[in-house]
């Protein structure tokens, strides 16, 4: 099981299986996990903002209210029902053994690459978000 939450501690959160895919942005690095909704529990009471994705999916980011760190996120479909992958972001989670096994897979916006960001060694590489369902 994994473990993190937000800097100030309101928000936690508990991840129990497995990325289905570990992804890096290429604009600055920033680790994310692919996961089964499912296998996530939230404590606490993240704030919610809706927002339209690249691809023009219906997404909704959840970040603490209190000290602002950006959580998850997760793609709504057109009935209203929540999707049942949801994107964490890496750099949440408490275990730096976790993460270090977790090497990113894939590499996103790698059109939008910046000059200092190397890419990562064996990444696939994705112009835009990957395609999840």
């Amino acid at each position: 099981m994994a473990v993190g939450g937000c800097f100030c501690g309101k928000i936690r959160i508990e991840f129990n299986g497995q990325p289905l895919k570990s992804a890096s942005t290429a604009q600055a690095g920033n680790p994310i996990y692919v996961i089964n909704s499912t296998e996530l529990k939230v404590s606490g009471n993240p704030k919610e903002v809706a927002k339209t994705a690249d691809s023009g999916n219906k997404m909704r980011n959840y970040f603490c209210p209190d000290c602002g760190t950006p959580l998850f996120g997760r793609k709504i479909h057109s009935n209203g029902d929540f999707d049942e992958i949801t994107i964490v972001r890496a750099g949440i989670f408490d275990d730096i053994q976790m993460l270090n096994e977790q090497k990113p897979e894939a590499e996103l916006y790698t059109d939008r690459r910046l000059q200092w960001v190397n890419p990562v060694e064996g990444a696939e590489q994705f112009g835009g978000m990957l395609a999840l369902s």
